[in-house]
């Protein structure tokens, strides 16, 4: 069933005929409407042609994903047309390219490669059919379309208005009504996962940024890069992912905050440095955006599937702080802390997340109540202090860190070593030196133990467990079925918060992921001896869809 509360608008071509531009543009027309919306972009890992479509959520209330079921479809070409006709709502309206397509019975047609013909980049021109279609299908003015189309068309603007007016004049002689938007009440701003966890970085005093392109990471670098001097963050592009990984061990010696980010094929080249990082005690915060696998896989699309691959990174033994936020804003305020908890405990942890989140957009109202700088509070040792030992045993396992310059010897060491940084194999000082480490993870459990580590939302039955970008998908599924449940999302997989969840251990639940083999479900019966009722999974390469979503949680509960 429809969710009447929300509008949905997609548009559909192929790459090179300004798809996600047009879906951006719709998104902030809403925010300037004061709704809510969610941006979801599906693409092809071409850089022309293939298949794109941008779709678009908005409501008065807060959009947690977006929808399939859409009210106002524009398809560039033929294949948008016959991909996207089943997702037309019972009274929706759709518009295709009759150039491309010919005559239809369902839709209206637009001659849009002949109109587009008149102009001097006639394939990326068609994208702001698009826009042109949205605005006369709300009715919006034909001055409202022009300061639109200046403001987000700022590039060829006269042609782009002409276009635009061409398409819009077309439209309003083919439909009788249109759509009514209520206007809402935000005042908040739309930005994408990455976007939101790379803010919260520099928020939390990120230094540098160092990163080789993957999908979905990719934007992180460019976005650092972009911004380098609004931010004063340098952003680094090495010549693989190697060097980005051990650069970053680097980077921390002389007392840099350095985060760097891949998907689950870079991370695999890193791995070797991570594991450096857990005996040189470096602090590197990891960003691993992940997409369907092994191997390449399908590089442009979402899956959960390196779960257990995070959480298992490097050799030997050392602590590991894995985390994954469960919605744009949440990006945030995770990676914000993520930066203190790898600076206090001087090891690495990964921000763990999915190209679902990495690239949708979602309208976000940074609460900055919530964000305390330097919650955990990096141990730095006294200036004074003589003869300085890198790999100090203390009750904590938490050694003083000095910076170079430095009268003392500031000695890191990816050999074993003892307290001075010096290389040792001598048994004793082995043992001492892992009972250090684990002590060290010992007292992140009693950290995190004061903070909270498991979101949940709603207080009915039943209890719906899930995690990361999927927690989105969920939270706006029992909105849109009309579901009583409650969500359990733990902010925090390892050290699993176990001791927030002992309470469910004898109920039934449902577990909602994106894996083939269940691994979030094999991970709550590891670490906490909850039993899944159902577990609920989709690993084709595309996120869940609400309303579709919704069914299946209903069929599970019976």
């Amino acid at each position: 069933m429809k969710d009447e509360d929300v509008f949905t608008y997609l548009i559909g071509g192929k790459a090179g005929e300004g798809v996600k531009k047009a879906g951006t543009a719709a998104t902030r027309f809403f925010l300037d409407l004061g709704r809510e919306s969610f941006q979801m972009n599906d693409y092809q890992s071409l850089i022309r042609g293939g298949h794109n479509f941008s779709v678009v959520s908005t409501s008065t209330r807060e959009v947690y994903s977006h929808h399939m079921e859409v009210d106002l479809i524009v398809n560039l070409d033929e294949r948008s047309r016959d991909l996207h006709e089943e997702h037309l709502a019972k009274e929706g309206i759709m518009f295709y390219n009759s150039n491309d397509s010919g005559e239809r019975d369902q839709g209206l047609g637009l001659p849009l490669d002949e109109m587009a013909e008149e102009y001097s980049k006639p394939d990326l021109i068609k994208g702001v059919a698009g826009i042109a279609v949205l605005a006369a299908c709300t009715g919006m003015d034909k001055k409202g379309l022009e300061d639109m189309i200046k403001k987000e068309y700022s590039r060829g603007v006269e042609e782009n208005l002409s276009f635009a007016k061409e398409v819009y004049k077309k439209v309003g002689e083919n439909i009788d009504e249109t759509f009514d938007l209520k206007k809402g009440k935000t005042h908040s701003t739309v930005i994408t996962g990455n976007e939101s966890l790379s803010l919260g970085a520099a928020a939390g005093g990120l230094d540098i940024y160092i990163g080789y392109p993957m999908t979905p990471a990719s934007s992180i670098l460019h976005f650092f890069a972009t911004h380098r001097d609004d931010l004063n963050i340098m952003s680094i592009h090495p010549e693989n992912e190697i060097a980005v990984a051990n650069m970053a061990v680097g980077a921390t010696v002389p007392g840099a905050r350095v985060m760097v980010g891949s998907s689950g094929g870079g991370l695999a080249l890193m791995e070797e440095a991570i594991s450096l990082a857990g005996m040189t005690e470096s602090p590197i915060l990891f960003v691993l955006g992940s997409r369907p696998g092994p191997s390449t896989g399908v590089p442009t699309y979402t899956e959960q599937g390196d779960l257990h691959f995070a959480l298992n990174q490097g050799h030997g033994e050392f602590p590991l702080i894995v985390s994954s936020p469960g919605c744009i804003e949440e990006a945030f305020h995770l990676s914000n802390m993520m930066l203190d908890l790898v600076w206090k405990y001087q090891t690495p942890g990964i921000l763990l997340t999915e190209k679902h989140l990495c690239e949708s957009s979602m309208s976000v109202d940074i609460d900055m109540k919530k964000f305390e700088e330097g919650v955990f509070k990096t141990e730095k040792a006294d200036e004074d202090q003589d003869d300085y030992k890198r790999y100090e045993k203390t009750d904590h396992g938490i050694s003083p860190l000095k910076y170079p310059p430095s009268d003392d010897l500031i000695k890191w060491n990816s050999y074993e070593h003892d307290e001075m940084g010096y290389t040792t194999e001598d048994p004793d000082m082995i043992s001492e030196m892992h009972d250090k480490r684990r002590e060290k993870n010992e007292t992140l459990i009693l950290d995190l133990k004061n903070i909270n580590c498991v979101n949940e939302f709603g207080e009915s039955t039943p209890i719906i467990f899930t995690y990361g970008s999927t927690t989105m998908s969920v939270r706006e599924a029992l909105i849109s079925g009309d579901i009583d449940a409650k969500i359990v999302q733990p902010l925090f997989l390892n050290p699993f918060p176990f001791w927030e969840l002992e309470e469910y251990i004898h109920e039934e639940v449902i577990v909602v992921e994106q894996s083939s083999t269940g691994q979030f479900a094999s991970l709550l019966r590891e670490k906490c001896r909850v039993k899944p009722k159902e577990v609920i999974r989709r690993y084709d390469g595309r996120p869940f869809e609400p309303a579709r979503l919704a069914e299946k949680i209903e069929e599970a509960i019976i």
